[in-house]
């Protein structure tokens, strides 16, 4: 029998705010996280904006010993975990610790470990590689250090899908608690790859936007939009089967009801023609829901701010939803946030279940020139109040991950 999945906790590191509290606020004020490049010079390089995460020292959540023997992906990770503990209330001693597990996608790892950790080994030789290099550039070590933290000592991995890595982390997660697996697992996505390697290899792909103005650079589905904004941070939610969180009394924020994922098959970087994978992980989704698309209120669209990303997810939603495409209303808040890669998923989720509880629909931030080849509800420059039901989040990846979640206004 399939058991029911419910949210029971929040956290997140962004930059528009470092606790799910300053991050929604930055959503309902549209509040833009790009800026200036600070964490390295980027006098040579093409692309100086990024959405960076700000005022944060690891310190003051994590012992300074430990805190330098991780990557800034996992130090996000780590933090973010103490939010969802102490906003789930979960106590570890009152469950069965061997079904609490940890699901942790990342896109890259520890690329600012990698980057500086060859520059040393080419400058200074190889004598001078740190012995922690290995446990903090491998991408597995955000949700390793996650489960020594919080004493999960069920399943606990990394799942790497590209952009898609937090959204399929969460979706895995729901499997494995709706089928039996575990009971409760802490999942999502983090991400820190502002690095000199990263933006020099995204900008000379032609992927970054190079545009000056940081209120005119991620402006996902605007007809000028010209590439996405690298993004930084972690979203991780926590995930419960019903009874098990009805039990010790936990706050439900919502349930969550449907996941698809599939492939394009493709192209290693471009999404296939009209988005055929996307539209099929939506209408999967959809299935696994058991739902159709006109009960769909509002999409949080991957929608990074590139041509082909745009407007073939607008293409994808068009073919998944037909004719109730026209009155589904989708946002993108990558123009708040910048593009958090694997940790985009995690992020958006929480977007999208702070949505349903609120009753607010985010708004696609810096919006002003119509495409009519992204002719759907966007949900323009304001939020929207609006009874959400249903809200579905959307990710797309690199090497053609499709991912799409589903959650539900919980109900008895």
């Amino acid at each position: 029998m399939e058991r029911r999945v419910v949210i029971t906790g929040l956290g997140c590191i962004t930059p528009i705010g470092n606790n799910v509290e300053e991050f929604w606020k930055g959503i309902e004020e549209g509040k833009c996280g790009i800026d200036e490049i600070t964490l390295f010079d980027v006098t040579d390089h093409k692309v100086h904006l990024a959405g960076e995460v700000k005022n944060f020292s690891p310190e003051d959540y994590i012992d300074k010993k430990e805190a330098k023997r991780m990557d800034r992906f996992t130090q996000f990770a780590l933090v973010a975990s103490q939010e969802v503990m102490k906003d789930s209330n979960l106590k570890v001693d009152q469950i069965d610790s061997t079904r609490f597990g940890v699901i942790i996608g990342s896109g890259i790892g520890g690329l600012t470990t990698t980057d500086t950790g060859v520059t040393l080994l080419n400058e200074k030789g190889p004598a001078r590689v740190s012995p922690f290099f290995i446990p903090m550039a491998i991408s597995n070590m955000a949700a390793g250090n996650v489960s020594i933290e919080v004493g999960a000592k069920g399943q606990t991995f990394c799942l790497t899908t590209a952009c898609a890595s937090g959204t399929d982390s969460i979706g895995e997660a729901f499997r494995m608690i709706k089928h039996g697996y575990q009971d409760v697992i802490m999942a999502g996505g983090t991400e820190a790859p502002i690095t000199p390697i990263a933006v020099a290899g995204f900008a000379n792909m032609k992927a970054l936007s190079t545009a000056e103005d940081k209120n005119r650079a991620s402006i996902p589905f605007d007809k000028e939009r010209s590439g996405f904004v690298m993004g930084e941070g972690c979203g991780l939610i926590m995930l419960e089967e019903l009874e098990h969180a009805k039990k010790r009394g936990a706050k439900i924020y919502a349930e969550m009801v449907g996941y698809g994922a599939t492939s394009d098959s493709y192209h290693i970087t471009s999404p296939a023609p009209n988005g055929e994978g996307g539209a099929r992980a939506m209408t999967n989704a959809m299935k696994d829901a058991g739902i159709k698309p006109g009960e769909i209120t509002y999409i949080n669209a991957h929608g990074t701010s590139t041509h082909l990303n745009d407007s073939g997810e607008t293409a994808a939603v068009k073919t998944a939803f037909g004719e109730a495409s026209t009155k589904v209303a989708m946002s993108s808040t990558k123009g708040n946030t910048g593009h958090l890669l694997g940790a985009a998923g995690g992020v958006e989720a929480i977007a999208c279940i702070k949505a349903i509880e609120k009753g607010i629909i985010p708004p696609t931030i810096n919006y002003q020139v119509k495409d009519e080849e992204c002719d759907l509800d966007i949900v323009p420059n304001k939020p929207r109040t609006q009874e959400i039901k249903y809200a579905m989040s959307n990710s797309l990846g690199f090497g053609g991950h499709n991912g799409s979640i589903i959650f539900k206004k919980y109900e008895q």
